[in-house]
């Protein structure tokens, strides 16, 4: 795993003030792409804003903000997906490439300490897929799921951390 040289990075519990930051992060559509397994249209504040209502008040969703020098620069959460724990993730854009989320969700797992954990992610997120391996996941599955933000199936890779 990549050294955590910044150790102004670190996690807090989602709030609701945290929501604007988050939709503004999420509306980057080569982000969306990459991601694959989004909304139809990042740009729907009331669909946004009904999603993480559920998600900020499903008290089984562990939900957290990705903090680095006091700025909101993502979010990672464990919820159910199929009746097994499920990693998600977003960081914002002008995070990528820096170690942020490898080092983010090192923090996670520290907490969450749930086992096994999986994740899904498109099999073409190299950058994601890399970030999970960095931290202990190893392939599990693979499945076939609808991309909204492609508009066609696509293969994900499905991956597990036992320990």
């Amino acid at each position: 795993m990549e050294p955590l040289h910044d150790q102004s990075l670190y996690l807090r519990e989602v709030t609701e003030a945290d929501l604007p930051i988050f939709f503004t992060q999420q509306l980057d559509k080569s982000a969306h792409m990459m991601a694959a397994f989004t909304v139809k249209d990042p740009a729907d504040r009331d669909r946004f804003a009904a999603h993480w209502a559920k998600i900020l008040n499903d008290d089984s969703i562990v939900k957290r903000a990705i903090l680095m020098n006091g700025q909101i620069i993502g979010n990672i959460l464990c919820f159910e997906l199929f009746d097994l724990p499920t990693i998600g993730y977003w960081i914002d854009k002008s995070c990528w490439g820096k170690g942020i989320a490898t080092n983010a969700l090192s923090l996670f797992l520290e907490e969450l300490r749930t086992r096994p954990v999986y994740a899904r992610v498109a099999h073409d997120n190299i950058a994601s897929i890399r970030v999970l391996e960095k931290n202990g996941f190893l392939p599990f599955d693979i499945d076939r799921a609808f991309s909204e933000a492609r508009g066609e199936e696509v293969e994900e890779l499905i991956l597990i951390k036992h320990t």
